[in-house]
């Protein structure tokens, strides 16, 4: 089910900073409060390969991110401890060394469930333990959120395990959504800052078509 029209689900989740300080986030405080929009973008694990990539793209976009007043926020399955030992691996080694931005550690995996993003492909009761068996990894897809100033979900997504997300696509989006704020009009498909966008009524539409 779509979450975007939504508010973020107000939850307090584990996190650690790029010094390895233990952290409680919650992402829909940290747009409400501080007046920002947030991206949180969830990878499946730690140490692995894709991942690097995509938390190594969105460091380098951070100063993008913070021209356009947004927050950037990482996530996983994995511990607190595991994020740091990572953080600390260098980047010629398959770490994220350098990344500065929080990463939550949602272990307990109450809000990757709340969200709907866990590779679970289903669960089943085992009469012999008296337990759930879940068949599935158990860690989440590649899900991203962008959460405007008043906790509203404006944009998700979700790419399977093996693709790796457009950092630039993001920035876009919140151009796109910031413009709309701002000017009270709608943003045509491949607009980007600069370009025209329009009203929303027949006629600016026609009139965009007939130039473009």
């Amino acid at each position: 089910m779509s979450l975007v029209g939504k508010k973020f689900p107000s939850i307090a989740v584990d996190a650690i900073s790029e010094m390895g300080d233990n952290l409680k986030i919650n992402i829909f405080e940290e747009a409400t409060k501080n007046n920002k929009k947030v991206i949180l973008f969830w990878y499946p694990k730690d140490f692995t390969f894709v991942c690097p990539t995509e938390l190594h793209a969105f460091q380098a976009a951070l100063p993008e991110f913070e021209i356009r007043n947004t927050i950037v926020i990482g996530a996983s399955c994995d511990t607190n401890e595991v994020h740091f030992a990572w953080l600390n691996t260098p980047k010629n080694n398959g770490g994220i060394e350098g990344v500065t931005y929080p990463i939550l550690a949602d272990t307990n995996r109450n809000l990757s469930n709340i969200l709907g993003i866990l590779d679970i492909e289903e669960t089943g009761y085992s009469e012999e333990t008296d337990s759930i068996i879940i068949e599935g990894s158990n860690v989440t897809y590649r899900a991203t959120y962008l959460i405007d100033e008043t906790g509203k979900i404006f944009h998700e997504s979700v790419n399977d395990m093996p693709l790796g997300r457009n950092v630039n696509e993001y920035l876009r989006m919140v151009d796109a959504y910031t413009h709309i704020q701002e000017k009270g009009e709608v943003c045509p498909a491949n607009w980007e800052s600069g370009k025209e966008a329009m009203s929303a009524d027949r006629k600016s539409t026609a009139e965009y078509l007939s130039l473009n």
